[in-house]
């Protein structure tokens, strides 16, 4: 696959400010970090911290911001307004052109008789295991080791990569995708305690994730205990994250890896939980809130802004208290002088 100058500039609609002699026509076959391409790769500058890989950089072709200074000395430069999304347009026209989507179910498939799809229109990879009562749509692959339960409804254009589970009545809309290993469905996490002994409850609810969801590699979303646990459109959710049975979850929110969040609590629209944070269960999180890395929320959280700490509060509140917490040991020291200083005097 190649790509050449005149492409990159009408991908990202960015403009040429700086064109190499002679290598105006060159074409690109790759992209990578500017620390590591050569001249036929294109890069981008995203962040400052990289301004030194990027004036060393044997790139053919750069994305930088508006009004970067310097230049390397062989890279042809096309300004974007935002590198790292312009970048993102490179790696999708890349990726797309790499991989073939071929219609059809392999022989070593499992395909129930009753389910509903158009084979010329949907993939399904071998070792994938599709049960009773499933609706796929047009676009959709089904990767290798895949199974998806009796009744489950999975939309267009929808993504599910190896090895990945889909439980029993759950609903996918249009362009999910599920990376490898996620579960999407499992019994929520219910017991009843009697006489000393745990029973379990019956979990009966479902998942539905709604258009434009993204859940990561070996994540977990429990089914409703009844009802649905829902993940809203175009939220996103990285590796090893548990989202606990009946959570409900707004549109375009961001769940770092690691993240664990209970039973029963509703999160608003746009909200980022930083990686390792969790919540208590049957809480409320408004719209727009960001729980920093390793915050815990213990109660409601009902209004926009940036929290941090167990148990979580607003970031500026705890800045300051661990500002006072770091000024502990100088004065204790300053006390116990001061302490000295008066029982010396007192004798």
């Amino acid at each position: 696959m190649k790509l050449s100058l005149e492409k990159i500039v009408s991908l990202t609609g960015g403009k040429l400010v700086r064109s190499v002699d002679n290598h105006a026509d060159i074409e690109l076959t790759g992209m990578t970090a500017l620390n590591e391409a050569g001249p036929d790769e294109v890069s981008f500058l995203g962040n400052e911290k990289y301004y030194q890989d990027y004036l060393e950089t044997n790139a053919g072709v750069v994305l930088v911001p508006p009004g970067v200074p310097g230049e390397p000395t062989q890279a042809n430069l096309v300004e974007v307004e935002d590198p790292s999304r312009a970048f993102g347009k490179i790696i999708e026209h890349f990726t797309k052109a790499l991989s073939k989507f071929t219609p059809g179910v392999h022989p070593a498939a499992y395909v129930a008789d009753d389910v509903q799809f158009d084979p010329t229109q949907v993939s399904i990879k071998a070792g994938a295991v599709v049960e009773s009562g499933v609706v796929i749509g047009n676009g959709t692959e089904i990767g290798s080791g895949v199974v998806i339960g009796y009744g489950t409804s999975i939309g267009e254009n929808c993504l599910l990569h190896m090895n990945c589970s889909v439980r029993e009545r759950c609903i996918l809309q249009d362009r999910v995708i599920l990376q490898p290993g996620c579960v999407i469905g499992a019994d929520g996490y219910g017991y009843s305690s009697v006489d000393g002994r745990h029973e379990k409850i019956e979990q009966v609810g479902i998942v539905l994730l709604e258009n434009d969801v993204e859940i990561g590699a070996n994540s977990t979303i429990d089914r409703a205990r009844f009802g649905k646990t829902v993940i809203g459109e175009g939220s996103k959710i990285d590796n090893q994250v548990q989202v606990g049975h009946n959570v409900i979850m707004g549109k375009h929110c961001l769940i770092v890896s690691q993240v664990g969040i209970s039973g029963s609590t509703h999160i608003g629209n746009s909200v980022t939980m930083g990686g390792q944070a969790g919540t208590a269960g049957h809480l409320k999180i408004t719209d727009n809130v960001v729980l920093t890395g390793r915050s815990g929320a213990t109660k409601n959280i009902d209004k926009p802004g940036a929290y941090s700490g167990v148990p979580a509060r607003p970031m500026r509140e705890f800045q300051k208290n661990q500002v006072l917490v770091a000024r502990l040991p100088k004065l204790f020291a300053e006390v116990k002088a001061l302490r000295s200083k008066v029982d010396g005097q007192g004798a």
